[in-house]
């Protein structure tokens, strides 16, 4: 059963707020609403625009009918998952881990979450 508007309105749709360095102001997307974008000169108006743009968006899928995505939630992962390493990186890891004094899946998750500091 299709929701009303307002319950879609409700629903956490992650929203991102990007500085646009091109034409100044700010771009705002909703990664799970394919094409649902707006901007505005400040970060608070293109806030306000992009309320009114997945307002838009969502009106015309029920309207057309298509299906509306449910907001991507950590609820869907476990925060495990299983990796197969070369042996010689495993056992590089390893030892760096050792020298650290850390057991080698803290190690892992740190090395991860810089670069993943350094990406974002």
């Amino acid at each position: 059963m299709m929701k009303k508007i307002d319950e879609y309105m409700r629903l956490p749709y992650r929203m991102e707020l990007i500085p646009d360095p091109d034409e100044g102001g700010y771009v705002v997307s909703f990664p799970d609403l394919p094409g649902c974008l707006s901007s505005g000169e400040t970060s608070e108006e293109a806030i306000k625009n992009a309320e009114d743009a997945k307002q838009e968006w969502l009106l015309a899928a029920m309207e057309e009918n298509i299906d509306i995505p449910e907001p991507d939630s950590l609820d869907a992962y476990s925060g495990q998952f299983k990796l197969r390493l070369p042996k010689s990186l495993h056992r590089s890891l390893a030892l760096q881990a050792k020298r650290e004094g850390v057991s080698m899946n803290q190690y892992c998750v740190y090395r991860l979450s810089q670069g993943e500091a350094v990406r974002a």
